[in-house]
C-alpha cells in the first residue's frame, strides 16, 4: 500500500512540475515575444545568432504596401514585408531592455540607431540618428501568437 501511494505522490508532483514548465515557457519574458505595432503589424524579437532581431511576423490589414517599395536600395523594393527582419544587431541590456542595433523603418526606408525596454505589456522603442534626442519613440503592446506570414 505504501508503494502505490508513493508512486501517485510521485506522478502528482511530476504533472505539477511539467505544468509549472509549460505556463513558464508560454509566457515570454522581458523583450522577447511578439508585439503589435501602432498600425496593426506585429513583430517577433527573438535571439538570432549572439544578438536580438525583429521581423515582422503580421502585416496589418491597412498597410498601403505588402513590399519594401521605399528601400533605398531599388533592388530590395520588391521583397515581401512579411517576413522582413526590421531590427539586428541589439545587445541584451538586462532582461527588459536591448540596445546598440539598427532599425528599419519601410515606412520610411530609413534605418536608425534603436534600443527598446518592455515593462509589462508595452515595449516602448525609440529610432535616432546619431544622439537619442534625435529621433522618435513608440510603443508597442505585447501580442499573442500568430500565424505564420502570407
Amino acid at each position: 500500500m505504501m508503494k502505490v501511494e508513493n508512486e501517485r505522490m510521485g506522478r502528482m508532483v511530476l504533472a505539477v512540475l511539467m505544468m509549472g514548465a509549460s505556463v513558464a515557457w508560454a509566457a515570454p519574458a522581458g523583450v522577447m515575444g511578439n508585439w503589435a505595432t501602432g498600425d496593426g503589424s506585429v513583430v517577433r524579437i527573438a535571439p538570432c545568432g549572439g544578438e536580438i532581431c525583429l521581423t515582422v511576423v503580421k502585416v496589418s490589414p491597412k498597410a498601403t504596401e505588402s513590399v519594401d517599395a521605399l528601400n533605398p536600395n531599388a533592388s530590395l523594393r520588391t521583397r515581401p514585408l512579411c517576413g522582413l527582419r526590421i531590427g539586428s544587431g541589439f545587445k541584451a541590456d538586462g532582461e527588459n531592455a536591448a540596445a546598440g542595433g539598427h532599425l528599419y523603418d519601410p515606412k520610411s526606408g530609413r534605418t536608425y540607431s534603436g534600443k527598446f525596454e518592455a515593462k509589462g505589456d508595452s515595449l516602448h522603442l525609440r529610432g535616432y540618428v546619431g544622439i537619442t534626442l534625435f529621433g522618435r519613440s513608440e510603443t508597442w503592446t505585447r501580442a499573442g501568437e500568430v500565424g505564420a506570414c502570407r
